[in-house]
């Protein structure tokens, strides 16, 4: 049997996966960054709300990369199957689906921390 997120995270294109997994950890450190240090300024949740859009809009970037090479090839060839396109499409929104995942996950932290504040 494979492993599953490495699996995934090569499927959805390393460039893509790994630069967003690597968007998740710096969320998940800055947020208990912000809630050891108190921050009162809030540059830190300005951080963190501009990496996880950054993964978002990566993710999606990803997605429209990926569809356009993957409508290009089908141009290219005289026929495929229902299959092939069903697997390219799921290959496709991987990315975005985990840049959305980043994406709630710091937003579940700045809610954390807005509701620490008060």
């Amino acid at each position: 049997m494979k492993l599953l997120p490495m699996n995934l995270l090569n499927d959805g294109g390393p460039l893509f996966m790994y630069t967003i997994l690597i968007t998740l950890i710096i969320c998940i450190v800055l947020i208990i960054k912000v809630f050891i240090k108190n921050d009162k300024n809030e540059k830190g949740l300005k951080l963190i709300k501009s990496v996880s859009l950054f993964a978002l809009v990566w993710g999606f970037l990803g997605m429209m990369l990926g569809l356009i090479g993957a409508f290009d090839a089908i141009s290219i060839s005289s026929g495929f199957s229902n299959q092939i396109l069903a697997g390219g499409l799921k290959i496709a929104l991987l990315s975005p689906a985990f840049g959305m995942l980043t994406f709630l996950v710091a937003r579940i932290g700045i809610i954390g921390l807005i509701l620490k504040e008060k």
